[in-house]
């Protein structure tokens, strides 16, 4: 017997599973999730491929081979290397002396950010820009940034917490704020039921995630919303904790693209005026606007999902989604806790999300939609 821990949850007639050995969710078609049970169950490979060969009219050497297929995907050993792991730190010597030093104020906790030079500054403040006080007389958090051998590495309260390479900058940048918002909200990681790329915006006693590619608007609806009467919650990087499958804050800026500048200065003029930034990596020039959110330790209760894309002289086009194909489209750029009882509250929390597709070119009828969502007006 296996005994491999998987969870399975039945959605629009397929099936989600999760694997705990990699801490993998996929969707399957019935007939694979059934196989995949009995092959934890123990039963032999022969046994499972004369009865699905009876089921499915097909020869026995045909359905030998995928059983033998599927277990080999999903329940043999993966020996494949992590890409969070980072460099051996042992015979690294932390810095004595930082070129930067940030005092970021978060309600009322101070965050003190060593950078050791602009280098690591430009991998996290800009976000984080408009936090920052210059008189301090005490902080509660500390944090501590360098690069050492072209490994980045992270420090909190004098624990190393780890170390990335170049190319997994984008693991450090969420390794960082995943730290953040522990000391934030006062919760260990095993306490968060993931964090999810998207657009959180509040109307003060819900919340809804807006998710979409880069490209496709998701943080120029953001801001035009909350000029609008809703609340800003977190924008790219949304945590939503284990016990209430609630929404938190985060107090990163907006990134805002040059293409939106138009459409955003007659309610924005600071942008007009506010530091550029060119992630050349990321092929993107983005300026960053301040959350309208006046309570970082804010949580609330998600209703749904939408998927927005702004589309140039597009009809407004608003209408229900798969859960099957929203899921798909929400997990990949996910952080999902690997804790078995978190992956069932996940599964739990998605059935019974509202799933929506919005895409728009009309500012007005966009804002006009997202308020009737909230109001259970569709």
């Amino acid at each position: 017997m296996k005994n491999t821990t998987t969870l399975y949850k039945i959605i629009e007639n397929k099936t989600i599973s999760w694997f705990e050995k990699n801490n993998e969710y996929v969707v399957l078609e019935n007939t694979t999730a059934d196989i995949l049970k009995r092959l934890n169950k123990g039963i032999t490979v022969k046994e499972i491929a004369i009865v699905l060969s009876k089921k499915l009219a097909v020869p026995l050497d045909k359905t030998i081979d995928l059983v033998l297929e599927l277990d080999k995907r999903f329940f043999q050993e993966n020996t494949s290397k992590n890409s969070e792991l980072g460099n051996d730190h042992k015979d690294i010597k932390r810095p004595i002396n930082f070129e930067f030093i940030k005092y970021y104020k978060i309600n009322n906790s101070v965050f003190k950010v060593s950078y050791l030079s602009e280098k690591e500054l430009s991998f996290v403040h800009p976000k984080f820009a408009h936090l920052v006080i210059d008189e301090v007389t005490a902080f509660q958090n500390e944090f501590e940034v360098f690069i050492d051998h072209n490994f980045i590495f992270l420090y909190v309260n004098n624990i190393f917490i780890g170390s990335w390479s170049a190319k997994d900058i984008h693991y450090f940048q969420g390794k960082f704020s995943m730290e953040f918002i522990q000391k934030i909200h006062q919760k260990e990681e095993s306490e968060w039921l993931g964090v999810f790329h998207a657009s959180a915006i509040s109307n003060g006693e819900k919340s809804m995630l807006f998710l979409g590619d880069s490209g496709n608007g998701k943080s120029t609806s953001l801001a035009l919303l909350q000029a609008n009467g809703f609340t800003c919650l977190a924008d790219d990087f949304v945590p939503v904790d284990a016990r209430k499958q609630e929404v938190y804050s985060f107090p990163a800026a907006i990134s805002i693209k040059k293409n939106s500048l138009e459409t955003l200065l007659p309610m924005y003029p600071e942008l007009e005026t506010s530091a550029e930034y060119n992630f050349v990596r990321l092929n993107k020039i983005v300026r960053y606007l301040k959350p309208n959110n006046d309570d970082f330790f804010a949580h609330l209760p998600c209703d749904g999902l939408v998927f927005i894309k702004y589309t140039k002289d597009a009809e407004l086009n608003f209408k229900e989604l798969s859960k099957i194909d929203a899921f798909q489209q929400l997990v990949p750029d996910s952080w999902l806790s690997p804790k078995k009882e978190n992956a069932q509250l996940f599964l739990d929390w998605f059935e019974g999300l509202n799933c929506y597709q919005l895409t728009y070119s009309n500012n007005e009828k966009m804002i006009e939609t997202v308020t009737k969502i909230f109001n259970n007006d569709i």
